[in-house]
């Protein structure tokens, strides 16, 4: 199992949070220096979304023409090539399209590694290795601390480094994720779309309302504790650190799942991550770290909670499933990122985000176990 998680989750970690989530624990030197305002960077990072959002809608449809190793060679190099273009960004202009092309290896490399893993894990390992895949994320969000630490103010000289990472990555995976697992079944599916829509309506709202609840936290959480409580940049970067540390426990949401139950587990993770986005409007540094915890760990779990219930109801093709899932998630996180900024600039920080929690509590209206049962 371990042969494909470990060069997944690197591929996750280098996609998701150096190419695209890093943005937010970069924006105030990034702000200084291309004099960006707030509605610029909220603009800047839904275009990260907006790109991982188109990758999705089309990952499914490269999947199975190209096969599941190509498409995430594919996630790599734009990773690689995103990277490249936001260290050497000198405008405004620059930067969105260097975003652009970052976020979409994070569209790309979710579902087909999601294939991958269908296909080469059995049916006990599936929903642990994918969601040890998954929390890729918080180990790249670990990684962005110590680095903003040891460069500081040289933004510039992180994502070149981070870059550098994303070439070591992108030759890991060409090399330990086998081709021939590409499934001949998956290839040859004639897909009934009202059917699937279908199916997964409650699985693709959930993932909208998650998207748009929690934009706002990758996006200005540590713009808001600078800002708002006059933290220094080695507080906020321990802040961004523990919320990456936290999330690492979400790799074990596979059996977290199988024992709790998906109807239940969904909502105590919707609950925890209400908590943790109004836990930042406290005014004490203890809440912030706590907030930090609490984000981290629920946010990768609820998102390999999507991962687990799209391939129990696509259990044939579940890059189909998981793109659906994490399009919903990226439009919901591209429309949250664009309209917090402008909210922020309308009203404050403190009211945006309370706004924004209960967004999320929106999802405690929606179904799950009797989608996941019709697979």
């Amino acid at each position: 199992m371990w042969k494909i998680v470990f060069p997944g989750l690197a591929m996750i970690a280098v996609t998701y949070a150096l190419a695209r989530l890093s943005f937010g624990l970069f924006l105030p030197d990034i702000s200084n220096s291309l004099e960006l305002s707030e509605s610029d960077s909220g603009l800047v990072g839904s275009t990260a979304y907006l790109s991982y959002s188109i990758a999705l809608l089309v990952s499914a449809a490269l999947i199975k023409k190209l096969g599941q190793h190509k498409v995430i060679v594919i996630a790599g190099l734009t990773a690689v090539l995103g990277l490249s273009g936001i260290a050497s960004a000198q405008s405004y202009l620059h930067l969105v399209i260097s975003m652009f092309i970052a976020g979409i290896g994070s569209g790309l490399a979710s579902p087909a590694l999601s294939q991958a893993a269908q296909s080469a894990l059995s049916k006990q390992e599936l929903d642990q290795g994918n969601t040890w895949i998954n929390s890729g994320t918080s180990f790249g969000v670990i990684l962005t601390g110590p680095i903003v630490l040891l460069f500081a103010e040289h933004w510039r000289l992180s994502y070149i480094f981070f870059a550098i990472i994303a070439i070591g990555v992108l030759y890991w995976n060409y090399y330990s994720i086998p081709s021939r697992y590409d499934q001949k079944q998956a290839m040859d599916q004639k897909m009934n779309w009202l059917s699937v829509m279908n199916k997964s309506k409650f699985l693709l709202l959930a993932s909208l309302i998650s998207g748009i609840s929690s934009s706002i936290y990758w996006t200005f959480s540590r713009s808001y504790i600078t800002v708002e409580y006059n933290m220094t940049t080695n507080e906020s970067v321990v802040f961004w650190i523990i919320m990456g540390v936290a999330g690492i426990v979400g790799g074990a949401a596979g059996g977290f799942i199988q024992k709790l139950g998906l109807a239940w587990s969904y909502r105590l993770l919707l609950f925890l991550l209400f908590i943790s986005i109004v836990l930042l409007t406290v005014p004490l540094n203890w809440t912030h770290y706590f907030s930090a915890a609490l984000f981290g760990s629920s946010y990768i779990f609820l998102t390999g909670l999507f991962i687990v219930w799209a391939t129990r109801i696509f259990s044939v093709l579940p890059a189909l499933g998981v793109s659906l899932s994490f399009l919903a998630l990226g439009i919901g996180q591209a429309l949250g990122s664009f309209f917090a900024g402008r909210l922020i600039e309308m009203t404050s920080y403190p009211f945006s985000f309370i706004l924004f929690a209960g967004i999320g509590l929106i999802g405690l209206l929606f179904p799950t176990e009797k989608a996941a049962d019709s697979c």
